[in-house]
């Protein structure tokens, strides 16, 4: 299947969803009138349809399309349970995007909790059944040799053959192996034992690519010494429009995933740890996140500002450098919670460092104001942090942001790449024990943080860190 058809088939398919969610928001509106018994279906039907109510609804599908790509639906080549996990989070995050519109625009009848819970069943239910429908019919079709992807395997090593058992092992996904290609060396041998076939010799290539059905080509080549032979490869993929697929692990970097890029008229290969749209809508979340967070905490700013002046001496603000993205230097914003001068006694305090590793933890504290040990423990001291959000050095979650002295001590680079995205007010540390568990168990979930990272993740972890704050385990 080649790109452009691809594409438009997921096009259809993100047009069938949104119709479905439509179809979910019509009967849930019919059952909830219905069950009211308030109007009539017909004076219901009979409701003038306004512009503003036209472009709210508008608006309401393109949240629902944002979050059926925000949560993977669409992903090619899923496991039957991950899509389905997948879909019944777009249907939660698209649940939610409909309450928060609706209730922005005071339509009661769509924040009402029966109404949320019939529509959120019923869609979730609509898509989950489309969904095990397609595949019926596309494993239906793939076995009569229909809608079936070819791919020719240029290479035969462990990994070219690790990536066609792969193939082997997913019959519904509709890949057909042509074979592999590959010139005479030692290890064709071991190739034979497989039971593969070799489609044709290296030299042949070019002839098989003419006369046979090729949709792509998959190259397990070590670049280093074939890479004449590649690039003849890929110079021939293009003049006849066949899809060139790379080994991933060409360099062994499992864990980054590969973009291209225009720069300058030219276009490079570069790598990204996460993708670059999600991240765009993890910084509008963030923005919107931070500033409707100040607006409600306003009076509590004041408050706290309040009792920190008049409880001890000193300003009401703490500014400390940190370590942020990529160890760009930050002063990050805080509720003063210790005396006057207290970096300047810390050490004098060394010795009595709890915490193992880099970091510097005492939980009774002596610098510690009164006010500051109720701040400290109910995370209140934090809140200034959302000034960084907006201004952009921090996310609202994300590895904690450390102090240069703490980041000085490292010795693992694999703990550095924690500094490889924004640092955050709330992070898997934070709901995870906090200062109770070790340096080295803090730095495998942040690391752990970036493997797993979503949208999806962000929103589970600002969930749990509301009765995490309220438990206060591990807070100092």
């Amino acid at each position: 299947m080649n790109v452009v058809r691809r594409r438009f088939l997921e096009g259809l398919l993100r047009v069938f969803d949104l119709a479905l969610q439509v179809l979910s928001f019509a009967c849930t509106t019919l059952l909830v009138v219905y069950a009211d018994g308030s109007i009539s279906l017909r004076e219901f039907l009979s409701i003038r349809v306004s512009i503003l109510n036209c472009f709210l609804f508008g608006l309401i599908v393109l949240g629902w399309s944002l979050a059926f790509s925000l949560c993977g639906v669409y992903q090619s080549r899923q496991e039957p349970q991950r899509e389905t996990s997948n879909i019944f989070k777009a249907t939660t995050l698209a649940t939610a995007m409909l309450v928060a519109i609706a209730a922005a625009a005071n339509i009661r009848f769509i924040t009402n909790p029966r109404f949320i819970l019939l529509f959120w069943a019923i869609s979730s239910n609509l898509l989950v059944c489309s969904r095990l429908i397609l595949r019926y019919v596309l494993t239906k079709l793939r076995g009569n040799e229909r809608n079936l992807r070819h791919v020719l395997i240029l290479g035969t090593n462990s990994r070219a053959i690790a990536f066609a058992q792969k193939i082997q092992a997913r019959p519904e996904h509709g890949t057909r192996l042509l074979g592999f290609v590959d010139s005479p060396w030692h290890g064709l041998e071991d190739f034979r034992q497989t039971g593969f076939r070799l489609a044709c010799e290296f030299s042949e290539l070019e002839a098989f690519l003419r006369g046979n059905v090729v949709d792509e080509v998959a190259m397990f080549f070590p670049l280093r010494s074939f890479y004449e032979h590649a690039s003849r490869v890929a110079a021939f993929c293009q003049q006849h429009g066949i899809i060139l697929r790379f080994d991933p692990d060409v360099f062994d970097l499992k864990r980054t995933h590969w973009n291209t890029e225009e720069f300058e008229g030219a276009y490079h290969v570069c790598t990204e740890a996460h993708d670059s749209f999600a991240m765009v809508i993890k910084r509008a979340l963030d923005i919107v996140g931070a500033f409707t967070l100040l607006g409600l905490l306003s009076p509590l700013f004041l408050a706290v500002s309040l009792v920190i002046k008049f409880s001890s001496e000193g300003g009401v603000f703490f500014r400390q450098e940190r370590i942020g993205m990529n160890k760009r230097r930050f002063n990050i914003y805080k509720f003063r919670t210790m005396i006057p001068g207290a970096e300047k006694m810390m050490a004098q305090l060394e010795q009595q460092n709890e915490m193992d590793g880099p970091v510097f933890k005492i939980k009774d504290d002596p610098r510690i104001t009164k006010t500051g040990r109720f701040l400290r423990r109910t995370s209140i001291d934090e809140l200034p942090q959302l000034f960084n959000v907006l201004i952009g050095d921090m996310s609202l979650v994300g590895p904690r942001p450390l102090p240069v002295r703490d980041f000085q001590g490292f010795n693992e680079d694999w703990q550095r790449r924690r500094f490889s995205v924004r640092p955050g007010i709330t992070c898997l540390w934070q709901i995870n024990g906090r200062n109770s568990i070790t340096f080295e168990e803090w730095m495998q979930l942040d690391i752990r943080y970036l493997d797993e990272w979503s949208l999806w993740l962000d929103l589970e972890i600002l969930a749990r860190t509301i009765p995490a704050v309220f438990k206060g385990s591990g807070a100092a």
